[in-house]
């Protein structure tokens, strides 16, 4: 079976760590394996005002490659104990109509990262917090928050092995909750 996975990074940063580790896990996957890492950059900020048949481009965009993609990957680097804001306005608009998200029912991995020891841990809670009121299948037998995370990437590489061996077992996890 091939899988069709979406990766999304809460950072916009041109060289961020949590776009690399996407990337970095883009290129290991196995061949019957696809993750496609979409930017967040053109999502406008959330106004219900201009939700509904009129939503815009980018958003429509997003919501309908999601709703057609087996699952999600989502990594956020940690920022005053919560996940980016980018990455919650994205999500805000995702889960719209509640009843209807492309989030509902979508199995997702989350990923956290800090240059903490700590791996963003808080901002994986609210991660996963915000994925269940949204519905969607939490895989979360692994919880994969990397810290030190300054030192695992290099030259817009995760270099970790045990890292990226770690986030794999998770993505063989995910894998199994798309059936």
């Amino acid at each position: 079976m091939s899988l069709s996975l979406i990766g999304l990074s809460g950072s916009l940063r041109r060289e961020a760590y949590s776009t690399a580790i996407l990337t970095t896990l883009r290129d290991a996957l196995p061949g019957d394996m696809r993750l496609e890492v979409r930017s967040l950059e053109d999502i406008p900020l959330f106004n219900d005002d201009l939700d509904g048949k009129d939503a815009p481009a980018t958003v429509a965009a997003l919501r309908r490659d999601i709703a057609t993609a087996d699952g999600l990957v989502v990594i956020s680097h940690e920022y005053n104990h919560g996940m980016s804001g980018v990455l919650k306005n994205a999500l805000d608009w995702l889960s719209r109509p509640g009843a209807s998200s492309c989030l509902r029912d979508k199995p997702v991995l989350t990923l956290t990262s800090s240059p903490s020891a700590l791996g963003g841990v808080r901002a994986q809670q609210q991660l996963n917090e915000t994925f269940i009121a949204t519905c969607s299948r939490l895989v979360i037998r692994r919880q994969i928050v990397i810290g030190m995370v300054a030192e695992k990437v290099v030259d817009g590489r995760l270099c970790h092995e045990p890292t990226l061996g770690f986030i794999l077992d998770g993505v063989r996890d995910l894998r199994d909750a798309c059936g």
